[in-house]
């Protein structure tokens, strides 16, 4: 038996013994797989609100350094800029990566600058997205990494993340290449970087996120790192047949599947935020809740459907899984209503009935207080009746079957 055809053998194996049947075009995709860029950390981008604004001094002609928690190593890694939504031209004077020394600071000797097609700097056109250059780095896996950015001219129309929940620092003037920050100024968002990638070995794949405010994690902890995706990507991590596995979040605070929420619905950005990540092999959808909450409509649970069955046969198509997860109760919030439970039941009802997905994670009826199964759990709730705590995120990611994700 030859190495190839052992390695197709073992995935129909480890599929099969999860419940699952393996698609023939995803078996020989893996069986022929050579080393390719995975993303290791990413977020999802959207025009920021302008309460979310970088504060003062503002980007333009100074230094913000950012922090996120990278999920797989290796030797070699890209990292992705985006100018998305501004009004104009971005320029970047300089970029580096360096290894987080908490707070502000970074690990002296761990700093190395980024190149763009050769060049320290570079200029990302109105609405586009550019790739640096391949950085040869020892990057640690599961570690805290600082980017750091001078800028030049940034538009008023900002492309980011105002979900972080990680706090960025930005500093008057060129300070690209200090350990430490003197006096800057901080901010819990995400500002033009969206994703990082690492060259890894054939084996190697991600599982990316499509979600909303449980998912970008409110009620978790500012650097933390204690949202629900944290937590699986740790056991992830830590389990021998998923240790290659990175979970990449792309969930938008207040967003929604059809129209109406904040940032791009999810029916318009989920090839690029969703299937456009690379080395996708898994999807997990957990959105909805705010579609049902904002929405008078008596056909929003049939819309939600018809996203949802859009989203499976695209993903589908990209021999990519697909795992539904039902909504979330939110009994008691500002989204409860006899018509928006009712529609939250149909969609739920859908999810685990009917067969669409690959399999269904019931987070719904791990968090939900069981005597009164609209609600949260009082333990898992964080007084808005919407949102978790960390330990109902703990208890979401606790559920999840990692041979779903075992090749």
């Amino acid at each position: 038996m030859t190495g190839r055809f052992k390695l197709a053998f073992c995935l129909a194996i480890c599929l099969n013994a999860a419940g699952l049947q393996a698609q023939p075009d995803a078996v020989a995709r893996y069986r022929v797989a050579e080393p390719h860029w995975v993303g290791t950390w990413g977020c999802a981008p959207q025009l920021t609100e302008p309460a979310n604004l970088p504060p003062a001094p503002g980007l333009s002609g100074n230094t913000l350094r950012q922090i996120v928690r990278v999920t797989l190593g290796g030797k070699q890694l890209r990292v992705r800029f985006s100018n998305l939504f501004g009004d104009g031209p971005l320029s970047v004077d300089s970029a580096q990566l360096a290894v987080s020394g908490g707070g502000g600071a970074i690990e002296p000797g761990t700093r190395k600058a980024m190149k763009f097609r050769g060049f320290d700097s570079v200029t990302i056109a109105r609405g586009d997205e550019i790739v640096s250059d391949t950085l040869d780095y020892d990057l640690p896996p599961m570690t805290d990494m600082a980017v750091t950015i001078l800028f030049r001219e940034v538009p008023v129309a900002v492309t980011g993340h105002p979900g972080s929940r990680s706090t960025s620092y930005l500093e008057a003037g060129d300070a690209v290449e200090a350990v430490s920050l003197t006096q800057p100024a901080k901010t819990a968002h995400w500002y033009i970087i969206t994703g990082i990638e690492v060259m890894a070995d054939g084996a190697s794949a991600s599982v990316a996120v499509l979600g909303d405010s449980i998912t970008d994690g409110r009620g978790s902890t500012t650097d933390g790192n204690d949202r629900w995706t944290d937590v699986l990507a740790r056991r992830l991590y830590v389990n021998e047949r998923t240790a290659t596995v990175t979970v990449l979040n792309e969930g938008l605070g207040g967003n929604t599947v059809l129209a109406r929420g904040l940032g791009p619905p999810a029916v318009t950005r989920f090839d690029r935020d969703l299937l456009g990540q690379t080395a996708v092999r898994w999807l997990i959808l957990l959105e909805g809740v705010n579609d049902i909450g904002g929405n008078t409509s008596p056909n929003v649970a049939a819309d939600l459907i018809a996203a949802y069955g859009q989203f499976i046969d695209k993903t589908h198509a990209r021999g990519v899984r697909v795992y539904g997860v039902p909504i979330l109760p939110f009994g008691r919030s500002m989204y409860d209503s006899p018509a928006h439970e009712a529609a939250r039941q149909a969609v739920n009802q859908w999810i685990r009935t009917s067969g669409r997905f690959d399999a269904v994670i019931d987070m719904d009826s791990a968090v939900r207080d069981p005597e009164t199964p609209s609600n949260l759990l009082p333990g898992y709730d964080t007084g808005d009746h919407l949102h978790l705590n960390p330990a109902g995120y703990r208890k979401m990611a606790e559920i999840i079957d990692l041979n779903l994700f075992a090749f």
